[in-house]
């Protein structure tokens, strides 16, 4: 019996530790409502996929976002919290999502709200646009919720009043507008609300008294009105009040200013707060009342505040002496006031505090000294002398007054070449120059002041620079940039008195289009000249278009009459605190150009004397457009070149022969020989070249300057070491790219010809864009080059493989059949160099298949199979970025759509390829050419010989004007079948006799020129055609019924036709033609016409009759007009 008892029980706690064991091991997972709804967030979000197959997201306490997230240099972690405890501890719930700085594209997903236990939303620094979603009102557990520097904008919904758990409201940065509605006085758990930089209105409610738990209320730069509310001081706890710039006016509420807990109160630029608040905190960090109108003296008891760190009572109208200056906080700002006083030494030994006393009126001693951490700049009572000006810098005096001033703020020296000549910018890069310090040098100087809020660093940085690669024509002059937290002040003294022209440069650096809401950032401050406002509420991003782009801000004949001038840019407490990250603001400025009027008098006459001076015709004018081109010698580049020895070649290019030359300072250059043959005189090639020169931009190979001497045409360019792109590619260079490296060349390709496509004041179509012409630095920076040259050839002599200019492989295909150039060929052009970047092969020498006959071809198939990222090149073995990989594809498939429609500009090709611009999806359609269309058919065109494009395209203008409805070119080449694709004509009569003869022998049998044309019996309505002088070889054209194309046009006839009009007189410029039908014209150019017909058409009067004079070899033959 007891045998069986403990057997059984045995059994069942076997039986009870094994389903214990099953159940122990399940895991806990999210609800299956929530993950659906994760699927729905995120698509709203802006995120194109999510990630869940490598765990639940709860489990794994992140998301794994598989893609769509653009502009992200660092992603950072994002967060999922789950509350698992829900059916015995199997079901999991999201309580906080953080999705922080990922750049969301987005809107703000109304589907949040089936997250029922959601607790905490954290979206801040994305780029989410729209209103806050009604549906969140129905999430009553939320008790943190922060959209900080996103794009949002409405009015802040009342529905928000559901939120009665809600400890935290952050919506600064974005553009919410509106006023605070009354419903938020119900959010009575609030500790921290953070409205600023929006564009809020109206006065603050007065239901917000019931807000009595706040800690931070933050409502900076916005547009309210009305005073300080008295209830403000009900808030015991409150520990942050920031107005800067809010709109309201004062006085501080007097309850205000007793509040204990105050660590920090942030108040500027205000009217109506007449005198100096009693502050009761003991505990106050940061006290700020700037720009607030406060008179009187300053209260000897804001000394003894025992943990006061920063004190800034700028700008007011405070007076009398400062006692127990010793005293001072590490941060004291007192400038910009009517203080006064003898400073004593006792200031200088308290070596840790930055104090500024600039633009008072103190006493200084005479043994006083300039030191970095205290800013004397005009802080004394002696105003109208230079020793007033920098009253510690021991005695300043003017050996000469000086006439001109170039500051490169925050950089090194640089020389910069404009039209007038060569600028050198002076250096400003000390970094000795801190929260407080008054800087000078040898006629101009520096002050500064103000550290920067919230950004927890000790020593801020005053200089900020870029390593991006710049547009324009002086990037070196935007590279770097200083920039102030309060105000910042460039002054020059030992001036000449006069009037000056200034130029202030500037450029957005710190707020980059890399991250999506960089771009949000607002840095908007005043510039003031003189002491007189000359930009308010300046926003360079905003008056530029765009961050990395420059902005130049001129002002003409400013007064100098103390031989002093000073430009004060001040932060009036607007803009955004918090983008990329708090503490960045305040002014910030690139360059400053100052310039006596009499100098640019005297420039312009010396321009003029050397314009008028009997000088060779190539430097006279070289020097008619602006002195941008230097004009070489023959000597000093054949010096250069050793005699243009082959040992110093380079290559043979398609525009001529290229050598490696050195000049006597040891500067490195490339010489370009052209063929003198190739040009319509030296005037020309001067006016092509001074075009050409004008052109600066980073990707674009530097033109220094040309030689027209000896019947020679030699180009002078800069060097560049690391060859073309085409030989890296190639694999015959030593040199490898790693994706970086392939990344960085791609876009500079496209930067530079979005500059000659839509950046310079002379726009330009390349024509032929390929690796051989984009050329690398020595950092492997991408430069294009030959750009303009070909306007420079005539066609037979360009380094075409085809009928145009161009290269076979490159071209667009409207270009290849009809000759049409706009830029979108050249977007064509850099989609087949984009893809061979990737792929490290030669779309030109790709070894197809029966289904692909060009690389194109086969990135087109693969990505139709899903499997693009095979056209990667191998060499990298894997290590690419594979989503910069694939948006560089899609930009090569799309740019290299067959119909120029469906091309992207190149600015928005570099979006593209930047991110700011994201594919959706890539078009596999072939385009307007139809189904058939592929470059076999280019293959095709290229294996025959083909019609000049020149030609072809005035073929179709021929047409026109005969009163041909439509002739069909794409069909066949004319000069292959021989005769016109008429198609639809309207009265077409059957007894058709049309007939084109070419001669093919041109550019070694590539290329036809049409030589006899005829149209018989077409019943044609139009014009006599102009159009046929652009058929230069054109020795016949019978129009009896039709004809065209002349240069070497012999025979022409337009004889039984309805044509009307009288005979162009562009005919004049066909000196080949030997038979031809034209009335009463002047035809002495036409050499060696014999045959001239006009029957039955129905010409003007005006062409009756036939005058032969001058027409050798002309067997006049007039029939009836």
């Amino acid at each position: 019996m007891w045998v069986v008892f403990w057997a059984l029980l045995l059994f069942f706690i076997i039986i009870t530790s094994f389903f214990a064991t099953l159940t122990t091991s399940a895991s806990p997972a999210l609800h299956a409502d929530e993950l659906h709804a994760l699927g729905e967030i995120t698509t709203t979000l802006g995120i194109k996929r999510l990630n869940l197959s490598d765990g639940d997201p709860c489990f794994l306490k992140t998301l794994k976002l598989g893609g769509g997230v653009s502009n992200v240099v660092n992603m950072p972690v994002n967060n999922i919290v789950c509350d698992c405890s829900f059916n015995n501890n199997m079901t999991c719930h999201i309580t906080e999502i953080f999705l922080k700085s990922t750049s969301l594209p987005g809107k703000l997903p109304p589907e949040l709200a089936k997250l029922r236990y959601l607790q905490k939303i954290d979206l801040c620094r994305n780029y989410l646009s729209g209103s806050i979603p009604m549906e969140w009102a129905s999430m009553p557990h939320l008790t943190f919720i922060s959209l900080c520097a996103n794009n949002l904008s409405g009015p802040l919904p009342p529905g928000l009043q559901n939120f009665k758990n809600l400890t935290f409201l952050g919506v600064e940065a974005n553009q919410f507008s509106g006023h605070i509605p009354d419903e938020f006085g119900n959010l009575t758990s609030l500790t921290g609300l953070e409205l600023a930089s929006n564009q809020f209105t109206g006065s603050l409610p007065s239901s917000l008294a019931r807000l009595v738990n706040l800690e931070i209320f933050r409502i900076s730069d916005n547009n309210f009105s009305g005073i300080i509310p008295e209830y403000i001081g009900n808030w015991s706890r409150l520990q942050r009040l920031d107005l800067q710039a809010s709109g309201l006016k004062g006085p501080i509420p007097d309850a205000v200013a007793r509040l204990e807990n105050l660590t920090n109160l942030i108040i500027s630029d205000m009217t109506g707060i007449n005198s100096f608040p009693n502050i009761s905190s003991q505990v106050i960090q940061n006290l700020i009342l700037r720009n607030v109108s406060m008179s009187g003296p300053i209260p000897s008891y804001i000394w003894s505040k025992p943990v006061l760190r920063s004190l800034d009572l700028s700008f007011n109208k405070l007076t009398g002496e400062v006692l127990g200056i010793n005293l001072v906080p590490k941060l004291t700002y007192l400038t910009g006031n009517m203080l006064s006083g003898e400073i004593k030494s006792g200031v200088y030994l308290n070596s840790k505090s930055n104090i500024d006393l600039s633009y008072n009126n103190f006493s200084w001693p005479s043994s006083c000294q300039e030191r970095s951490n205290i800013n004397t700049y005009r802080s004394s009572y002696l105003k109208n002398i230079l020793n007033g000006l920098l009253p510690c810098a021991g005695p300043v005096t003017c050996k000469r007054y000086k006439r001109s001033l170039h500051i490169n703020c925050g950089g090194e020296t640089v020389t910069v070449t404009n039209s007038i000549g060569k600028i050198t910018y002076q250096a400003d890069n000390s970094d000795q120059v801190k929260a407080a310090t008054n800087q000078h040098f040898k006629n101009w100087g520096i002050s500064n002041t103000g550290d920067f809020m919230d950004d927890n660093i000790d020593d801020d940085t005053y200089i900020i620079s870029t390593s991006l690669t710049l547009p324009g024509d002086s990037p070196d002059l935007y590279k770097t940039a200083r920039r102030s937290a309060l105000s910042l002040v460039y002054y020059a003294f030992c001036l000449e008195n006069g009037e000056y022209n200034l130029k202030l440069h500037f450029m957005e650096i710190q707020f980059s289009d890399q991250e999506l809401y960089s771009r949000l950032g607002r840095r908007i401050f005043d510039v003031y000249v003189q002491g007189k406002l000359f930009l308010r509420d300046f926003n360079i991003r905003q008056e530029a278009n765009g961050t990395l782009k420059s902005i130049v801000k001129e002002l003409k004949a400013v007064n100098v009459t103390d031989h002093k001038l000073e430009i004060w840019l001040y932060w009036a407490g607007k803009g955004t605190t918090l983008i990329p990250k708090r503490g960045n603001y305040g002014p910030l400025i690139s360059a400053i150009s100052l310039c006596h009027t009499i100098i640019f008098l005297a420039l312009g006459f010396y321009a003029h004397r050397k314009f008028r001076q009997d000088k060779k015709k190539r430097e006279r004018d070289l020097r008619a457009r602006g002195l941008q081109t230097v004009c070489f010698t023959w000597r000093q580049l054949q010096a250069a070149t050793n005699d243009f020895d082959e040992a110093n070649k380079l290559g043979e290019g398609g525009f001529g022969s290229v050598f490696k030359g050195e000049l006597p300072d040891g500067t490195i250059i490339a010489v370009k020989q052209l063929s003198s043959k190739s040009c319509q005189g030296n005037r020309e090639f001067v006016n092509e070249i001074g075009m050409i020169s004008g052109l600066n931009h980073p990707n674009l190979v530097k033109l220094y300057g040309c030689c027209v001497e000896k019947d020679q045409l030699l180009l002078v360019y800069e060097y560049m070491e690391n060859n073309s792109l085409a030989l890296v590619l190639s694999g015959k260079s030593s040199m490898k790219l790693d994706w970086k490296a392939r990344q960085k060349i791609c876009v500079g390709i496209a930067r530079g010809l979005e500059f000659l496509h839509e950046g310079s004041m002379i726009t330009m179509v390349h024509r032929d864009i390929k690796t051989p012409n984009v050329l690398l630095d020595a950092d492997l920076n991408a430069k294009i080059s030959d750009f303009g040259l070909a306007r420079l050839h005539e066609e037979e002599h360009t380094h075409i493989s085809t009928k145009v200019a161009g290269t076979m492989g490159y071209m667009a295909p409207e270009y290849v059949l009809w000759g049409q150039l706009t830029e979108k060929a050249d977007v064509y052009s850099f989609g087949v160099v984009a893809m061979e970047i990737v792929s490290g092969k030669s779309n030109t020498k790709h070894k197809g298949t029966a289904d692909h006959i060009s690389l194109l071809d086969w990135a087109l198939s693969l990505h139709q199979k899903g499997n693009i990222l095979e056209v990667v090149d191998p060499v990298l073995e894997g290590h690419f970025n594979r989503k910069e990989a694939v948006r560089m594809i899609n930009v090569a498939l799309v740019c290299t759509n067959s119909s120029p429609a469906l091309r992207p500009t190149m600015s928005e090709a570099v979006k593209m390829l930047e991110g700011v611009i994201e594919l959706t999806q890539v078009s596999s359609d072939p385009g307007i050419y139809g189904d058939d269309w592929s470059l076999l058919k280019l293959r095709d065109i290229d294996d025959t010989h083909g019609s000049s494009s020149t030609s072809v395209h005035a073929l179709e203008e021929i047409a026109i004007t005969l009163g041909i409805k439509r002739v069909n070119l794409s069909y066949k080449d004319p000069c292959g079948s021989r005769s016109l694709m008429v198609i639809k004509q309207v009265d077409w009569n059957p007894e058709v006799n049309n007939t084109i003869a070419c001669d093919c022998s041109f550019n070694n049998n590539m290329t036809c020129h049409i030589t006899e044309l005829t149209l018989v019996n077409l019943t044609l309505v139009g014009k006599v055609p102009p159009e046929l002088a652009k058929l230069r070889h054109l020795r016949s054209t019978n129009i009896t019924k039709v004809s065209y194309e002349f240069f070497s046009l012999t025979c022409s006839d337009l004889s039984a036709n309805y044509l009307t009009g009288t005979i162009p007189p562009e005919w004049v410029s066909m000196p080949y033609l030997t038979f031809m039908l034209a009335p009463s014209l002047c035809l002495t150019l036409m050499l060696h016409l014999h045959d001239l017909r006009i029957t039955l058409n129905i010409l003007a009067a005006g062409s009756a009759g036939i005058v032969c004079l001058g027409i050798y070899q002309l067997g006049c033959k007039t029939s009836r007009i």
